[in-house]
């Protein structure tokens, strides 16, 4: 089965093999997949770090040996903080910004360049990848504003179980992709007054179905993307907005991850 690496910023994950279609997820910098079946134009591919399934366009498919992934899934990454970096691309000296929660495997001795497949890359000269990351709270604010983008997962824009996501991964916890998938993971947390940055807040509408999801930061605070990233403030209702001065999501369940 072929396999490869994503070396742009993100592709685009459609649900049908068309243009048209919508896109579903992103492939971030440095997560690797597989090619589950291709044609002239379109890829089926499975993203390796959450099973996610759909299709790219095949000219975003970097063509690598088995062996050259397999080396770069079983090396232990460095998770790009938020919100992103830049990296240079040797030797056209292409410039390339990649977003938090790309991973890359720093292959060089000072950990400031690495390879994949015959492509040298080079982290800029003013970003420390030894720089402790931030708390959890930093790290979901550093999001802030970013507009909502169905599908997204980047600095550039992301959904709402993206954020969750993408936050939960620089702090080195894997999550399913979907909001969906997501509130079958954790812990129940009882009561709004108990959430704790890090706690994920889950919310349906009137059939039950869940649809929106956040992350919780305490003092009855919540960072989600609706429209763009932003903070509101929850109670056992819900999302109270800040603009409209209404509630605009209904609370279903608090869930509270082990390692956050």
């Amino acid at each position: 089965m072929e396999k490869s690496i994503c070396t742009y910023g993100y592709i685009p994950v459609r649900k049908e093999p068309h243009e048209q279609s919508e896109m579903v997820t992103q492939i971030l910098f440095g997560e690797s997949f597989d090619v589950l079946e291709s044609s002239d134009k379109w890829c089926h591919v499975k993203l390796h770090f959450d099973n996610y399934e759909g299709w790219v366009d095949i000219k975003l498919i970097k063509r690598l040996s088995e062996k050259e992934v397999e080396l770069w899934q079983k090396s232990k990454k460095w998770v790009v903080p938020g919100p992103f970096v830049k990296i240079v691309s040797e030797p056209d000296k292409s410039t390339h910004y990649i977003s938090g929660g790309s991973q890359i495997y720093l292959n060089s001795a000072d950990r400031s360049s690495f390879t994949i497949g015959q492509t040298e890359y080079y982290i800029s000269s003013n970003y420390n990848v030894d720089k402790p990351i931030g708390s959890f709270t930093d790290v979901a604010q550093s999001f802030l504003n970013v507009p909502y983008l169905w599908g997204g997962r980047n600095f550039f824009g992301l959904d709402c179980s993206g954020l969750v996501q993408v936050v939960y991964a620089i702090k080195g916890i894997q999550l399913p992709r979907d909001a969906s998938q997501q509130v079958a993971v954790g812990q129940i947390i009882s009561f709004v007054e108990e959430a704790e940055a890090g706690d994920i807040a889950f919310f349906d509408d009137d059939e039950g179905n869940i649809v929106h999801v956040g992350l919780c930061l305490g003092k009855g605070e919540i960072i989600h993307a609706s429209g763009r990233v932003r903070i509101d403030k929850f109670d056992h209702q819900g999302i109270f907005d800040n603009d409209s001065k209404k509630y605009s999501h209904k609370l279903r369940v608090i869930k509270r991850v082990d390692g956050v």
